[in-house]
């Protein structure tokens, strides 16, 4: 590795004198020291010796005879043709020290916000270590095409200019932004113009944006019971009120809202996470009335349009909206994978210069390299093709998980297989809580999220969420038998 070692090995001792002559033997200590207190790591490569000779001020030849010395002693290995790298140092005795923390006094209070994420973290825990069957919200992961999209990666990497290495527009490159509004015109019936679309990392990144916007401490929120618990902890890290909206089988009930000045509406029309119903047309339009008798806005989260419209379509609230009051998000996330990290807002005029100048003051601006790749595989309709046979592999994975779960877990569970989107519900007839089965399924590298963690409220809900197409069919139904062994042992 070409690290400059000239601050490590200071702090570790090494100096230069013109009164010590021997100055590779300062250097060997200065090295001994930083091995035996692992500032430099087991396996760490030592920067080739001209290198360290240049960076250190000193002849090549004095950092051969310090090497010399680190060699007979075994604290370093040479490697031929590659270099050489620290050994562990199993046979010395090792004097670890570590700088003790002297408190002098208290440190300034986290603010209330501050103390809200942290609070609010602990019940967004999540292991990431763990396998994705069947972790809900995950299209078929290994359908996606690869090397297509390598090749996009590369051809932006061949023709890239020095410019384009620098900072680029904060709410998107405009490429992207022109490709996604004639995308959203044919699928979600928008009509917008791109200079509307800001382009994020994801649903919750542009929900943080429109939330922190327009939340003041204290401001009430409606939001669907159940609903998407990131969402509904953000809402109260940002020191909202959470009001509950009940859903039945049209989506969102407004009749049931007890809220007089919401400063907005959290929703998710096109398919109610998790309950995985459509609002119904009638339903649509007197939310939409009822929001411009309240003044307020509406936040339409279309995190899973395709899926749920692609035989029945039915337009956004966003394409029905005459008044600019619905903020509209939408992924890519759940429509190709997750480390995709792009998403985008469309955002009413009046909110425009709110939301891009706090998006451009935090995180700036979204990977360029995924926006341009992303553009491409719209343009070329490599997007439309992968569309297609994702919907046609989520069908046919649905009905097999459907058909493996009800034969091995038909008598623990009744599988609710009419929700329009990635996931199903399976309700529990056992006496057991859901978040036992979720932690008995976790230990077990099974995902499968507790239904009762979706609701507001304290609730009865015993079920679990789980995805069931991101596997292959193999997968699929090894997964369920295992997972009925472990809800037998749960049992017994």
């Amino acid at each position: 590795m070409h690290f400059n070692l000239k601050g490590l090995l200071s702090r570790n001792g090494f100096f230069l004198d013109a009164n010590r002559p021997q100055i590779y033997i300062n250097l060997y200590t200065a090295f001994k020291k930083a091995i035996l207190n692992r500032s430099l790591e087991t396996g760490s490569k030592l920067p080739p010796s001209r290198v360290l000779a240049n960076d250190l001020g000193i002849s090549r030849s004095t950092v051969l005879k310090a090497i010399d010395l680190l060699l007979v002693e075994n604290y370093i290995v040479s490697k031929k043709g590659s270099g050489y790298y620290v050994r562990p140092p199993q046979d010395k005795k090792l004097k670890l020290s570590f700088p003790t923390i002297e408190k002098k006094g208290g440190y300034p209070k986290l603010s209330k916000k501050g103390r809200a994420f942290s609070d609010n973290a602990k019940y967004m825990v999540e292991d990431y270590n763990t396998g994705v069957a069947f972790r809900p919200g995950l299209p078929p992961l290994d359908i996606f095409p690869v090397q297509i999209w390598k090749k996009l990666i590369d051809e932006y990497w061949k023709h890239i200019t020095p410019s384009e290495l620098s900072y680029c527009n904060t709410i998107g490159l405009q490429c992207l932004r022109e490709n996604l509004s004639q995308y959203l015109k044919v699928y979600r019936d928008i009509h917008c113009h791109p200079d509307q679309i800001i382009v994020t990392t994801g649903s919750l990144h542009s929900l943080y944006l429109v939330a922190s916007v327009l939340l003041e401490q204290n401001d009430e929120v409606i939001m669907e019971n159940p609903t998407y618990p990131m969402a509904h902890h953000l809402f109260k890290s940002l020191g909202a009120t959470i009001r509950a909206a009940q859903v039945d089988t049209e989506g969102l009930n407004w009749s049931t809202i007890s809220c007089q000045h919401p400063k907005f509406i959290y929703t998710t029309p096109s398919c109610q996470y998790p309950l995985g119903m459509k609002m119904s047309m009638k339903r649509r339009r007197a939310l939409l009335q009822w929001a411009a008798q309240k003044e307020t806005f509406v936040i339409e989260d279309d995190y899973n349009h395709e899926f749920s419209n692609w035989e029945k379509p039915l337009g956004s609230l966003f394409g029905m909206d005459s008044q600019q009051r619905v903020i509209y998000l939408g992924t890519f996330n759940k429509l190709i994978h997750p480390s995709l990290r792009l998403g985008y807002i469309i955002v009413p005029d009046h909110l425009m210069d709110a939301v891009s100048g706090l998006y451009k003051q935090s995180s700036r601006f979204a990977s360029r390299e995924n926006q341009k790749a992303m553009s491409i595989f719209i343009e070329r309709d490599y997007l439309n093709k992968h569309l297609r046979k994702v919907i046609d592999t989520a069908k046919e994975r649905k009905e097999i998980f459907v058909h493996h779960f009800n034969t091995r877990l038909g008598d623990s569970f009744s599988l609710d297989h009419n929700s329009l989107g990635l996931h199903l519900i399976a309700h529990n007839k056992l006496n057991i809580t859901d978040t036992c089965v979720e932690q008995a399924l976790l230990q077990h590298n099974i995902r499968g999220h507790a239904l009762s963690k979706y609701y507001i409220r304290p609730n009865n809900a015993n079920g679990m969420v789980m995805g069931f197409c991101s596997v292959n069919p193999k997968q699929i139904k090894e997964t369920i038998q295992k997972m009925g062994q472990v809800i037998e042992q749960l049992i017994n």
